[in-house]
């Protein structure tokens, strides 16, 4: 839908209000604060909204350059309120407390500092509840715990500055759409000194505000702010003002609705509830049906049990409309959209607590895979995208995400999520309505071997990724000496990836009597196995390559990625065990996980981002695999150390990464700073891990479940799973440690599967 009348180049009809560009109207300003560094901040979410704000509740950064600039209410990747400032005859409040452990929802109680010869210190309480449920809605109580009554001025000062995601994150732009304002200040008297007088008769009194911005393509965005409760007294530009008149322990009630709106329609996919009550009782149904669906787990632990409920709660939160489908999106703030890699290993980590994410996200990823030869986008055909952003640069085509497809690891990653789906459920249906797109990633996958034999990647897009694995930083792709590789890059865990894709889905097409795929797909992996080891293996250093640059020769650094393929079988069994012994060296290994890059290397860093830090699930896919090596020990001391971190994060919630900073005595781990919380790979590991302990195998299509050797760490003495879901059956297992046996036991079975323990 476009704007109602285009009137002039200074006038803009829409919604049957005028608008302006802002430059030409001297809005009044209310003071702000300016935050020099970042803060600490809240973060809510619903589905594709997502808010970040300090602990008092406020945005009070005034620019791009000013205050925590991830702060500000974002909707489909762009910034629909970047000021949210509370304050008291225009001072901040003082903060007592503030939590956003329900996901969706944060609460605020503060109060007034000593403003002299007007009010004593904490004399007035406020608790603040802003709440995301298709649009924001804020109440605030204010209660005045003097015994005299008292009169102030309580503000609120919104705006918007409508920038695109990839603005924030340092995305320089030439040139910028233009912020609207109403060309007049409807229904309020003339402005005198910068104030607009109430009117004489205040039932006619203006109700909201509106914040618009018209982007280079024409697309008109608003964010529309309707007061509830109580209406504010006054507007002074666009800060909200109450004239509070309180006797002793008087409470008000203030409060107010902001809705998103592209071209006169609500932005977000979820449809808004009308106020923050109806809010709240619809995000915590929705929740309840989601807790509902899941495998319930849990332990005679209280401390791991928290981690667990932070865990489902997040991935809770982390999913994402697209269309008529529903993935995780990849993390808050900065990837809070859909992505391949992440979504995909997201889904696979939690095919033991709910295979429904898996099916979306198959489903989801196969209705972008890549139709024609596209370099802007890096599109290929059968290839599977790697991120969808739908800020104003995507849709100006400042860069190409609408989708881009510059990943190398998401196709082979979604094959074998094809298959691990249907081992866990026997979706016949699913498995057919995939095969052609299933045929046409493993044709793409051919298509590159072709070039090097190996699954390579080398950027095409000028706007796109040098590196297109994982680690897609643009330093980390080092050798031993720390120098950076060149040409077409092929990753020692993608091999692994298409030795398991093809492995996986040569059992499918022998299912499906396509024996010629089958056989092909077999021999296939089988040669790729005996290159890989040959060409991949360091022999003076007794451990894989990171990579192959573009001449053939090994990226020859000690890193992470060996790790992620001893689980997938591509690996000699001597080779595997010398990776496993390695990555566990202290080099690598800092105590709480392992690093991306060893310590020794001269590019190593504690604080780069894939260059010496470390990441959750990095280490739980390295945790599987030393599991599925026997080494059970090891992968349970991987488990305790990224559990005890997780347990000094706040809300006992995993971070994309933290710093490489070894455990020394009882030092906390290192945050990263802008790491996303919650993140969904991260969150994943938790399942993962625990996929890892009590090591289950499902055979769905022939209607079995081997559990192989379960076994708690020494921190746990009790497991339950509850509601698990294996094909047609559900199940409670229970789980119980004694001494270095752990011992298993179906305690429920509704369904006749065949459940083997072995030991």
């Amino acid at each position: 839908m476009t704007p109602d009348t285009l009137m002039t180049p200074e006038k803009i009809l829409l919604d049957g209000k005028t608008f302006i560009p802002a430059e030409q109207i001297p809005i009044p300003e209310w003071p702000c604060v300016v935050i020099e560094r970042p803060q600490p901040t809240l973060t809510v979410k619903d589905d594709d909204l997502f808010l970040v704000t300090d602990t008092i509740g406020n945005i009070s950064g005034c620019s791009l350059n000013d205050g925590n600039p991830s702060m500000g209410l974002f909707c489909c990747d762009t910034r629909f309120l970047s000021r949210l400032e509370l304050q008291i005859d225009g001072r901040s409040p003082v903060l007592l407390s503030s939590t956003a452990d329900k996901g969706f929802a944060l609460s605020v109680l503060c109060t007034n500092p000593r403003i002299e010869n007007h009010l004593n210190a904490d004399t007035i309480g406020i608790r603040r509840e802003i709440v995301l449920n298709g649009a924001l809605f804020e109440e605030i109580e204010v209660a005045n715990y003097s015994t005299t009554s008292i009169s102030f001025e309580l503000s609120l000062s919104f705006d918007a500055d409508f920038v695109d995601l990839f603005e924030v994150r340092g995305h320089n732009r030439e040139k910028r759409g233009r912020l609207l304002r109403l060309a007049e200040p409807t229904h309020l008297e003339e402005i005198a000194d910068g104030v607009a007088a109430p009117l004489a008769n205040p039932s006619h009194r203006e109700e909201s505000l509106t914040l618009a911005y018209q982007g280079l393509d024409g697309a008109i965005m608003e964010s529309r702010i309707q007061f509830q409760h109580r209406q504010p007294d006054y507007f002074k530009g666009y800060t909200a003002v109450w004239r509070l008149d309180l006797a002793s322990h008087e409470t008000q009630k203030l409060g107010y609705r902001l809705n998103m709106l592209t071209n006169n329609q609500t932005s977000s996919t979820v449809n808004a509830a009308i106020t923050l009550v109806q809010a709240k009782a619809s995000e915590l149904m929705e929740e309840q049906i989601w807790v509902q669906q899941i495998t319930r787990i849990s332990s005679d632990k209280s401390l791991f049990n928290r981690v667990i409920e932070r865990a489902e709660q997040d991935l809770y939160l982390l999913r994402q409309s697209f269309g008529k489908y529903k993935t995780v999106s990849a993390g808050v703030p900065w990837f809070s959209t859909l992505f391949g890699r992440d979504s995909i290993i997201t889904a696979s980590q939690t095919l033991m607590l709910n295979p429904q994410i898996a099916k979306e996200t198959l489903m989801l990823l196969a209705t972008y895979q890549g139709k024609k030869e596209d370099e802007w986008r890096e599109e290929e055909p059968g290839k599977i995208l790697h991120e969808l952003r739908m800020g104003e640069l995507a849709r100006c085509q400042e860069i190409p995400h609408t989708p881009y497809y510059g990943t190398v690891d998401a196709t082979p990653l979604w094959l074998m999520l094809y298959a691990d789906y249907y081992a866990w459920t026997h979706d016949q249906d699913t498995l057919e309505q995939l095969w052609r797109n299933a045929l046409a990633g493993m044709d793409w996958i051919d298509r590159n071997l072709k070039q090097t034999g190996y699954l390579s990647y080398h950027r095409k897009s000028k706007r796109g990724l040098t590196n297109q694995g994982w680690k897609d930083s643009g330093d980390c792709i080092v050798n031993r000496k720390g120098e950076l590789a060149h040409g077409s890059i092929s990753l020692c865990e993608v091999q692994a990836y298409v030795y398991a894709a093809k492995i996986k889905l040569a059992e499918i097409a022998k299912m499906k009597k396509r024996l010629d795929l089958a056989d092909r797909w077999q021999e296939e992996a089988q040669n790729l196995k005996v290159r890989f080891n040959k060409d991949f293996w360091i022999e003076d250093q007794d451990f894989c390559a990171l990579a192959l640059d573009g001449e053939g020769n090994q990226v020859d650094s000690i890193s992470s990625n060996p790790g992620h393929c001893l689980q997938l079988g591509i690996f000699t069994p001597e080779k595997a065990y010398s990776v496993a012994e390695r990555l566990r060296a202290p080099d690598m290994f800092n105590g709480w996980g392992i690093r991306t890059l060893s310590s020794l290397s001269p590019a190593y860093n504690p604080m780069g981002y894939h260059t010496g830090s470390v990441w959750p699930h990095d280490n739980s896919l390295i945790g599987m695999g030393l599991r599925s090596l026997g080494l059970i020990d090891q992968a349970l001391e991987l488990f305790q150390g990224l559990f005890d971190m997780t347990n000094h994060q706040s809300y006992q919630r995993p971070p994309e990464l933290f710093c490489g900073y070894e455990l020394n005595g009882d030092n906390a781990p290192v945050q990263y700073p802008v790491a996303c919380s919650p993140q969904a790979w991260a969150t994943g590991s938790i399942f993962q891990l625990l996929q890892m302990m009590v090591n289950l195998v499902p055979d769905a299509q022939n209607n079995c479940l081997r559990i192989i050797d379960p076994a708690l760490p020494d921190s746990i003495n009790r497991l339950s799973l509850h509601n698990l879901r294996v094909g047609g059956t559900i199940l409670d297992l229970e789980f119980e440690r004694v001494g270095s046996t752990t011992a298993c036991r179906v305690a429920k079975k509704r369904g006749n599967l065949r459940v083997v323990i072995e030991a």
